[in-house]
């Protein structure tokens, strides 16, 4: 573990975002009043990208960079990996701040991504931050850090993916203010592609329709539909060279399933888009 490099987690290029709904003006009312906030959606619908465009954002109407401290929730992941911990420099044992910490202490943006992944005693450290109290106690230190007037908590994770052994404790999810995503409009996505992918609007649309049409396969063997991201992954591929049908085999079909049946339904489906 080592120090979190706060200008690292600056964003200093305009990420691409293209809203849906009223999510930008949602997510800048939350930061405003400082609740920290959850983002609900499948996977690669682009919750992630969102939050770094509101980083980008707000920052920029605060006169002031606005750090983004992301963390992949896992299921090994520890307090310590969170707030930080004692190590061995030389011959001294010196704290380390975790990227919790590190964001509380300067002001920030903490971004747990797919938080149902981490432990929920873990998770439980958190609550005195997502309450009026926004305090983080670090008790190996025994001590307590007040949050910086300009940090938020964020949390994300895909409902879909929810189980009685993986889901949000209630005294977890009651403290957060929660956005929903879902996978934009086919016209709205292929000018998502378009910008992504830097392709023509033409192939983008093409896209779009494929990707709402497998959403609407309802295969048992398909447990989500192609994400925003495998169709963008397409579009690249594409721009690279690579055949349609090739590239839409690669992204889109063998990435979405391994059941046979499923895979077969969406080479249809491209067959049926790229003749």
């Amino acid at each position: 573990m080592r120090e979190v490099a706060y200008h690292e987690h600056v964003l200093e290029e305009e990420p691409f975002y293209l809203p849906v709904g009223d999510e930008v003006e949602i997510f800048r009312a939350a930061y405003r009043a400082r609740l920290p906030v959850s983002l609900k959606g499948p996977t690669g619908c682009g919750k992630t990208r969102f939050l770094e465009y509101m980083a980008w954002k707000l920052g920029r109407e605060d006169g002031e960079p606005l750090p983004l401290i992301t963390v992949a929730c896992h299921e090994d992941l520890t307090a310590g990996d969170l707030v930080g911990r004692y190590i061995l420099v030389g011959e001294e044992t010196v704290w380390v701040d975790g990227p919790l910490t590190a964001a509380v202490k300067a002001g920030g943006i903490c971004y747990l991504d797919e938080v149902v992944e981490a432990r929920k005693d873990t998770l439980v450290l958190i609550h005195p931050l997502a309450d009026h109290r926004r305090i983080l106690p670090l008790e190996k230190k025994g001590c307590l850090v007040r949050a910086h007037p300009r940090f938020l908590l964020v949390i994300s994770y895909n409902p879909g993916y929810q189980s009685m052994l993986k889901d949000l404790k209630i005294s977890t999810r009651q403290r957060f203010a929660a956005i929903d995503f879902t996978y934009p409009p086919p016209a709205v996505e292929a000018r998502i592609i378009a910008g992504e992918a830097g392709v023509e609007e033409n192939l983008a649309r093409e896209l779009a329709r494929l990707g709402e049409l497998a959403r609407n396969l309802g295969e048992p063997g398909m447990e989500e539909g192609p994400s925003t991201r495998l169709l963008i992954y397409a579009a690249r591929l594409i721009g690279q060279g690579v055949e349609p049908r090739r590239a839409c085999e690669t992204a889109l079909v063998s990435a979405v399933s391994d059941d046979p049946v499923v895979q077969q339904a969406m080479r249809d489906l491209v067959a049926a888009v790229f003749p």
